[in-house]
């Protein structure tokens, strides 16, 4: 199990490393100059090029990328070359909107796919049991940006319950608005990642049904539903868990998308303004730190499947 570890933490790092390398030269080749930005409209060539020679923007490519990644190591996110805040500070301040939005979308999508997943396998050829796939395959085909303004319509236009966008200035010093302000953009992320998953769950259900251990149990004397739950789940939890890594991943590219529609103030939204404005070492930090995460949870999986299942364990 140590050398497994230590192997897929070595691919992780060699995964952050070609990671790096090619944020940084994509970001390279955007239009735009963040020289021209801070200079403004006014600002003469030799102007811009005084900011650009301060920035440090006129050093070569390599020794640019050296620098950032030798503040990298040393735990520097760098700074804004507009506002001169350290990256870090804001990601730790953004983020205290993109993760609760991230894991209340998480825990909603499996609060109902897992149960109706299993379900939809277990009522296969019934009416209430296709009425079920219908309902997973249409919703996972749902524009995520279409989700969530009819999800605004409903619920904050027609019925007033929820707000329709914002987040409280005093951020989770009103726990309350918070949470409320959140609840929308998540079910928008949660519908739509959920019904991929409930598919997923439903498929893997049908092949435990269909495996010699469950139809053994049930000719002991045990119920289909019954022989499932004790013997098929174990199981199909093994294949939830490979794709719930692959879900997260979908959970942080919905949070650009949604943080923009519901004007949260997350990561997302920071990300996007960031492009657009072109503050390369913000957005390459950025860019790294979520790359990063999505790399970790997937190493997690790894370690976690090969624990709980003995025949990984057994493998080479």
């Amino acid at each position: 199990m140590m050398r497994y570890a230590v192997t897929r933490m070595v691919l992780l790092l060699a995964g952050l490393l070609v990671a790096s390398v090619l944020i940084f030269l994509t970001l390279r080749v955007l239009p735009g100059d963040v020289a021209a930005v801070i200079g403004g409209t006014t600002s003469s060539p030799e102007q811009v090029a005084a900011i650009r020679e301060g920035l440090g923007l006129d050093r070569p490519l390599a020794t640019q990328y050296t620098d950032w990644i030798g503040g990298l190591l040393r735990g520097d996110l760098g700074t804004s070359l507009l506002t001169g805040a350290p990256v870090a500070d804001e990601l730790a301040s953004k983020a205290q909107v993109t993760v609760p939005l991230g894991v209340l979308s998480l825990l909603i999508a499996l609060a109902f796919s897992i149960p109706l997943g299993v379900a939809a396998a277990l009522r296969r050829g019934r009416a209430d049991g296709t009425a079920l796939s219908v309902a997973a395959q249409s919703l996972a085909a749902v524009p995520v940006v279409w989700a969530g303004l009819m999800l605004v319509v409903v619920f904050a236009v027609w019925l007033g319950w929820l707000p329709a966008q914002g987040f409280p200035r005093n951020g989770w010093a009103d726990p309350d608005a918070a949470i409320r302000s959140l609840i929308l953009p998540a079910l928008t992320i949660g519908v739509v990642e959920g019904a991929m998953l409930m598919r997923f769950v439903r498929s893997a259900t049908l092949q435990a049904i269909d495996q010699d251990y469950v139809r053994t149990a049930a000719a002991k004397g045990l119920t289909r539903t019954r022989a499932l739950i004790r013997h098929g789940l174990p199981n199909v939890a093994l294949s939830v868990i490979t794709v719930l890594g692959l879900q997260v991943a979908g959970i942080v590219v919905g949070a650009v998308i949604i943080e923009q529609l519901f004007s949260l103030p997350g990561i997302g939204r920071m990300l996007v303004t960031d492009v657009g404005q072109r503050d390369l070492p913000k957005v390459q930090s950025e860019l790294l730190a979520l790359t990063g995460f999505v790399l970790v949870i997937g190493f997690v999986v790894d370690l976690v499947q090969r624990l709980i299942d003995p025949r990984q364990r057994e493998a080479v």
